[in-house]
C-alpha cells in the first residue's frame, strides 16, 4: 500500500499514469473498507500538520478524517496559526515542522511554495491547493468518474468557463495522464496556459487521447459524458471582476439546454462550493446585483439526477486517504 513511501504529492505532472491508477484503486479499497466498517489503522501513531494558508471545508475535513481513520493524529495550522513566510521562511518552516511530524499539508498560494516545502522537508508533502493546481481534487473527480461509468480511457470530459486555473490545469493533465479527452470550453482568452498544454499534448498522445479547445458551447459538449465546472470567480480574487465574468462566460453556463446536447449518459461535476443558487453570501450579492439566480451551474442540473457532486465530494476523503497512506 505504501507504493509511494517517501513521495511527495504537489503535482501529477510528477506520476506516471500506473502510479495515479493505483492511487486511484488504492482509494477505492480503502472506501470499501469504510463503508464496510473494517478498521484500517496503517498509519497508527503518525502525526501530520496541515497548514491552510486558503480556508477550505472539503480538503480540511478530508484530510483530518482521512488521518484518523488511519489512526493519525492531526495539527491544524489556519492563515493566524502559522509564520511560514512571515516570521519564519518556508524553508526554516520545513525542517521545523518535518521534524516534528511525519507528513506535511500545504494549502494555499503559489506552487512554488509548496515545492519549497518539500525542498526541505524530511517528510511528504501534499499539495491540497495552490494557485496551478489542485491534485487531490483531480484523484476524486476520477474515482467518481470510474465508479460511475467503470473505466476513464476514452471517456470525453468538458470543462466549461474559466480555464485558466488550477481546475483546469489539473483536469488537463489527469486527462492526459489517464487517456481521457479533455475539452476546455471557455472563450480563447481564458484557455490554458501555452506552455502547459503543449506538456499534456504530448503526454495524451502517448496515452491515446486529446486534448482540444472550443469557444463554441453547443460544439464542445456534442457526445460528452462529462461536464464539468467552477466558479467563475476564484478563491482572493477580488469581487471587482464579477461584472466582467458574468459577462464574458454566461454563454458558458451549465444549464439543462447544454447537459441535453451532451451524451445520453452525461453526468455533472463540480469540485463545489458551486453559485447555483441565492443561498450564500456571495451567491445573493451577485445575483441581486446582476440579476441572475445562479452563476456557472443552474440549480436545476445541480439538483438534477445527473449531478454527482456530493459522491465526487465525498471521494475527497478516500483518496486523500489513499495519497497519505501510500507515500507514509
Amino acid at each position: 500500500m505504501n507504493f509511494l513511501k517517501g513521495k511527495d504529492f504537489l503535482k501529477l505532472l510528477d506520476f506516471s499514469s500506473e502510479e495515479i491508477g493505483k492511487l486511484i484503486d488504492l482509494a477505492g479499497e480503502l472506501k470499501a473498507k469504510k463503508k464496510n466498517g473494517e478498521p484500517h489503522e496503517y498509519c497508527k501513531g503518525k502525526n501530520i500538520a496541515l497548514i491552510f494558508e486558503k480556508t477550505s471545508t472539503r480538503t480540511r475535513c478530508s484530510f483530518e478524517v482521512a488521518a484518523h481513520d488511519l489512526g493519525m493524529h492531526v495539527t491544524y495550522l489556519d492563515p493566524t496559526g502559522s509564520q511560514i513566510g512571515k516570521k519564519e521562511s518556508i524553508a526554516d518552516t520545513a525542517r521545523v515542522l518535518s521534524g516534528i511530524y511525519d507528513g506535511i499539508e500545504y494549502r494555499g498560494y503559489g506552487q512554488e511554495i509548496v515545492e519549497e516545502l518539500a525542498k526541505y522537508s524530511k517528510v511528504p508533502v501534499w499539495n491540497g491547493l495552490t494557485n496551478e493546481f489542485h491534485p487531490t481534487q483531480i484523484l476524486a473527480d476520477f474515482l467518481t468518474i470510474k465508479e460511475h461509468f467503470g473505466y476513464l480511457k476514452g471517456i470525453k470530459f468538458v470543462y466549461m468557463g474559466d480555464a485558466r486555473f488550477n481546475m483546469a490545469n489539473s483536469l488537463m493533465v489527469g486527462c492526459a495522464k489517464m487517456g481521457l479527452d479533455f475539452v476546455a470550453c471557455a472563450p480563447e482568452k481564458y484557455f490554458p496556459n501555452k506552455e502547459l498544454t503543449e506538456i499534456c499534448k504530448e503526454i495524451a498522445k502517448e496515452n491515446g487521447s486529446t486534448i482540444t479547445f472550443e469557444a463554441d458551447p453547443d460544439k464542445a459538449v456534442k457526445g460528452a459524458n462529462v461536464i464539468y465546472t467552477d466558479v467563475w470567480v476564484s478563491m482572493g480574487e477580488p469581487t471587482d471582476v464579477w461584472a466582467q465574468r458574468i459577462e464574458d462566460l454566461s454563454p458558458y453556463q451549465v444549464n439543462k439546454a447544454i447537459m441535453s446536447k451532451a451524451a445520453e449518459n452525461a453526468v455533472f461535476m463540480h469540485c463545489l462550493p458551486a453559485y447555483h443558487d441565492l443561498k450564500t453570501t456571495i451567491g445573493r450579492e451577485m445575483g441581486e446585483r446582476f440579476g441572475r439566480d445562479a452563476m456557472e451551474v443552474t440549480n436545476e442540473v445541480f439538483e438534477s439526477e445527473q449531478s454527482i457532486v456530493f459522491q465526487e465530494a465525498e471521494n475527497r476523503m478516500h483518496t486523500i486517504k489513499a495519497v497519505m497512506l501510500a507515500t507514509l
